[in-house]
């Protein structure tokens, strides 16, 4: 996923976008919904992949909110925004393969770190996977040209 100065996002769209997938994963959990599950991790799937210009969420807010809002007064770089989605993906992904396969507790922990992380960059902005991916990237040697 290059890091490229083009590539950036408006900072409400995560936002919302965590908003949506904390009430998905809410729905996930309540009947403990593996095929919920699996659409959600879906939708973290096209974003980790193919970028946030494509995410569902990432659609929704750019056709429906942000009109409504006006111009963004902050963006941010979309690779970690990226690395974000994949890691949502990951845990979505053995949410749902726990749900599906019969194992309720794994599917129900799955979800429910989903759903902090969701949370937390909802209501305050923290992104725990932009974080990781600055973590990662500081821990990996420098490149040589």
């Amino acid at each position: 996923m290059p890091d490229t100065p083009a590539r950036t996002v408006d900072v409400r769209g995560p936002r919302f976008a965590a908003w949506v997938t904390s009430a998905v994963l809410v729905l996930v959990l309540l009947p403990a919904s593996g095929p919920l599950a699996a659409v959600q991790a879906a939708v973290f799937a096209v974003g980790a992949a193919a970028g946030l210009r494509y995410a569902p969420y990432a659609v929704l807010f750019r056709t429906l909110v942000a009109p409504r809002l006006g111009p963004a007064r902050e963006r941010e770089p979309e690779a970690p925004v990226r690395f974000a989605q994949l890691v949502g993906l990951v845990f979505a992904a053995v949410g749902a393969a726990g749900y599906l396969a019969g194992a309720p507790l794994v599917g129900a922990v799955a979800t429910g770190l989903a759903l902090v992380a969701a949370l937390l960059n909802a209501a305050t902005g923290f992104c725990l996977g932009c974080e990781l991916y600055l973590t990662v990237r500081r821990a990996r040697p420098a490149r040589t040209t």
